[in-house]
């Protein structure tokens, strides 16, 4: 039988949208929230899927980030004065979606957990989320 788990997150961090005509393109922040749904097995020892820290840390290695397309020909000149973090395509919160879980996935791969990111929702603001789902599977 598998067992489910929910961990809310959040994180500020700066990004901006090259391919994006509107307020967007420029350089601004969000207080982001992420909700993540996991699935899988819990350890037998433990009785834990996934310890919620675990959750928490990998999100919030995006926290006070400056996030930007890869392309962006704003790295170059940002990272004199701070760390990126680069994604390909634009940072949207559905790019930002997928990142995560995919971060989430791994860690949980690497440390031998048998766990998944079921749905993920990625909120830019209190009124706009992109979500992944995948509980079908």
């Amino acid at each position: 039988m598998e067992t489910r788990i929910y961990k809310e997150v959040f994180f500020d961090a700066t990004h901006r949208l090259l391919h994006y005509q509107g307020k967007c393109s420029r350089l601004h922040g969000h207080r982001w929230r992420v909700e993540v749904w996991m699935a899988g097995k819990p350890d037998p020892e433990t009785g834990i899927l996934v310890d919620y820290n675990v959750i928490k840390d990998v999100i919030e290695r995006l926290d006070h980030q400056v996030i930007l397309n890869q392309e962006d020909p704003m790295n170059d000149c940002l990272r004199r004065f701070h760390d990126v973090v680069t994604m390909e395509g634009d940072p949207t919160s559905e790019t930002l979606a997928a990142e995560i879980e995919r971060l989430l996935n791994e860690e949980c791969h690497l440390n031998g957990r048998r766990a998944r990111v079921t749905r993920i929702r990625v909120w830019e603001s209190d009124t706009c989320y992109a979500e992944r789902d995948h509980e079908g599977r």
